[in-house]
Formats: structure tokens, C-alpha cells, sequence
């Protein structure tokens, strides 16, 4: 099959790799001129790591990552408010926290081989005859026909309305500030560790090990969480006095870290969406990854389910004898049963962590909390937190 796809990012080159491995001929199509990640660092699951696997670069990528073993928040008086080991869902389980530019040098680096052919200042604005797609771009070049159109340019897709006109996606109040620290004596390795005051502010800690350049194996992605219409006043303030004042109080060894910072430059600001599709195909086009199911980074899956989106989707393709548009709409039906839980979830636990008020810091403290430690329900949430939490069993290609 001839094979267009939009985006090259984490779920665009997933499936480019993926599909051109399994024989097709992929074309990526990429809007910017030099392709480049957005954001700091990402915590790779059991789920997102086999689909690495399935791509022959999950080895690589533990390499240069950071073993991840469980999950720590405590709120600012110093109790603890969440404590999720990987043990209690398989002796031996583990995340791998990346650079997000990492995991995207992987995955570039790896297209050339597999015969992708990248086309770069491709910004693609319309989708033709979506049962036989062609694409068009701002600059009126035509690529295709293509036998499938894989739309996977993020959850802000301005693709995905010409396909499903009634979809929405609605930014999250809350967004965050990202930024890559050095920890020279690995201090914080071995767990993602948050800090919340109330359920307004909400500080984290990321080992993510080596950085692009190399510089460093055993860095750090610290995010601060902000109200999306407070971002560019946060940006705007004072820096010193916020890493002194709100941080330090909170997180003194983190604020550490930041004592050679002079302003906010090397931070980056996140915006994420609820994204509603319905049906994520039409014809022979189909969104995936954010594009198709974005949601609050509460649980931090969003690049694994791409990673499963694409892998699964060729795997799909490569069994499923039927015409295009009936495959793909088999494959979206089974990934819904796995993507629909967590956008549910992602939706029903943000409140807990990022809101205003004292209402649902109140239920998360008495209610949440204690209940996360009962027997049963530990392990619902360790399935949880891996990704694994699936109605129906993964295929054989993405089982982790």
C-alpha cells in the first residue's frame, strides 16, 4: 500500500516505522522545515515499551532513559498522598522515564532505514477524496493518492474537523512549565515524585537519564503546574522570586537545582486538550495518537497509547484481508476498548491534583488516598499507572 501520514511526531513516526516495516510505501509529511519535539521529558510504561519492543528499538531506548520504579506524591505538609510501586502489577516492572528529544532522535534516526521518505515544510491543510486520500498542503503541493491517510498531528490536530466536523477539544484549564535540570549525583533516580499544595500547585520530578546533546546521563524534567490563563503572567514574573519563595518551601533540594537559573529561559509551557472524536476514521483516514484521543497528562499516557496506536495498526493492516476502511475500523474499535478507559480516568482524576478550591483536595486526601492502598484496589491502580488496564487482551505484537 501506498501510505500517507501527518505529524512527525511520537505516534507519525511510530507508525511510519511500523508500517513501512511491515512493506508498505510511507510517505511522512512533516510542517516544519527542521522537526523538533515539544516539551521536556515523558515516563515510557510497560505498554508504550512494548511497542518500542515491537519496533526494534526498546533496548536503545532503555539505554538512554532512566529506570523508573514507582510513583511518590506527598503534599506540602509532607504526608503522603500517593505511593504506586511497579511490583504490585509484576515482580520487576518498571517505566522508563526520556528526554522527549531523546525518544525523538530514536525514532527519527530509525526512518531512513526503513525506507520512510520525510517531506519537511509540508504543512498539510486539506484532506481530498478520503476513501482514495489526497493531501494538500499551504503551498499548493498534491501528495498521493494514497491507499490509507494516517492524520497524527497532536491533539490541536487542524486536520481532524475535516474529518470528524463535530469533534472538540477543549484546552485543560491547567497547563504546565517544563524544563531539563543536569543531576550530576542521580538524587532523584529511581521514581517520578510530585509535590501538591491543595490541588493548585503541583511540582514534579522526572529522571529521564541522558539529554540530546549527550551532556549528561542522569538528567532531570521538572514541570511546575500553572492555570492556562495565568501562563504568560507566571512567565512574565519573576523568576528568582518564584524558585526562593513558592519552590523552596515545597522542594528545597529541587529548588537546589535551579540555583545557577537566572530567569526562565530552557523552560517550555505545555497545553493539553480533552479531545472527543466519536469515530476516529473516515474512509480511508484515520487520526491517531492525540489527535484522535488526547487527554489531561494526569496519567501520563499519551505517548503510549500513540506508540500502541501505531503498532497496533499495522499489525491490524497486516492480517486483516478486508478492504482499508473496514481494517482501520476494526483496529480503532479494539483500541478504544484500551484508549476509552484512560480518557475516562484522565478526566475523573484531574480534579484531584489541579483544580481550584479545597473541595477535591478534601476527597482526594480522605477518600482517594486511603482507598488507593486496600488490597485489590492497589493493584487495579498499579494497572493503571503501567497502561495496562484493557477491556479485552492486547495483541500478541504489543503484550506487555
Amino acid at each position: 500500500m501506498r501510505v500517507g501520514i501527518v505529524g512527525c511526531g511520537v505516534g507519525g513516526m511510530a507508525a511510519a516505522l511500523a508500517l513501512a516495516r511491515a512493506g508498505h510505501a510511507v510517505t511522512l509529511l512533516e510542517a516544519f522545515e527542521v522537526p523538533r519535539p515539544l516539551g521536556s521529558g515523558l515516563l515510557l510504561q510497560p505498554t508504550g515499551l512494548a511497542a518500542l519492543r515491537a519496533l526494534r528499538l526498546d533496548e536503545q531506548v532503555r539505554a538512554l532513559g532512566a529506570r523508573v520504579d514507582r510513583l511518590e506524591g506527598k503534599d506540602s505538609r509532607g504526608r503522603k498522598v500517593m505511593d504506586l510501586d511497579y511490583n504490585d502489577w509484576k515482580p520487576g516492572a518498571h517505566g522508563v522515564g526520556i528526554h522527549r528529544g531523546v525518544l525523538f532522535q530514536t525514532l527519527h534516526g530509525a526512518l531512513p532505514e526503513a525506507g520512510v521518505e520525510v517531506v519537511t515544510g509540508a504543512r498539510i491543510t486539506r484532506v481530498e477524496t478520503p476513501a482514495r486520500p489526497i493531501l494538500h498542503d499551504d503551498q499548493g503541493r498534491v501528495f498521493g493518492p494514497f491507499d490509507l491517510a494516517v492524520i497524527a498531528d497532536g491533539s490541536a490536530s487542524p486536520l481532524r474537523a475535516s474529518l470528524r466536523p463535530r469533534a472538540r477539544s477543549p484546552v485543560y484549564p491547567w497547563g504546565a512549565v517544563w524544563t531539563h535540570l543536569p543531576d550530576p549525583g542521580d538524587r532523584f533516580g529511581g521514581a517520578l515524585r510530585q509535590v501538591y499544595h491543595r490541588a493548585e500547585v503541583m511540582v514534579g520530578a522526572l529522571p529521564v537519564g541522558h539529554d540530546p546533546g549527550g551532556l549528561s546521563p542522569t538528567g532531570l524534567a521538572m514541570f511546575w503546574s500553572v492555570p492556562v490563563a495565568g501562563l504568560d503572567d507566571f512567565l512574565a514574573g519573576d523568576f528568582a522570586a518564584w524558585r526562593e519563595q513558592r519552590l523552596k518551601p515545597l522542594w528545597p533540594d529541587l529548588a537546589a537545582l535551579l540555583d545557577e537559573r537566572r530567569d526562565w529561559a530552557g523552560f517550555s509551557r505545555a497545553l493539553y486538550r480533552d479531545v472527543s472524536v466519536g469515530r476516529w476514521s473516515r474512509d480511508a483516514c484515520t487520526l491517531l495518537g492525540d489527535a484522535a484521543h488526547g487527554t489531561s497528562p494526569q496519567l501520563g499516557q499519551g505517548a503510549n497509547l500513540a506508540l500502541m496506536d501505531a503498532v497496533e495498526l499495522a499489525e491490524r493492516l497486516g492480517r486483516d484481508r478486508r478492504p482499508v476502511a473496514v481494517s482501520i475500523r476494526a483496529w480503532q474499535a479494539d483500541r478504544r476498548r484500551h484508549t476509552g478507559l484512560y480518557q475516562v480516568a484522565s478526566k475523573a482524576l484531574t480534579p484531584l491534583f489541579q483544580s481550584h478550591g479545597g473541595f477535591w483536595p478534601a476527597v482526594r486526601d480522605r477518600l482517594f488516598t486511603p482507598m488507593s492502598g486496600l488490597p485489590g484496589v492497589r493493584q487495579v491502580a498499579a494497572r493503571l499507572l503501567t497502561g495496562t488496564l484493557r477491556l479485552g487482551r492486547f495483541p500478541g505484537v504489543t503484550k506487555p
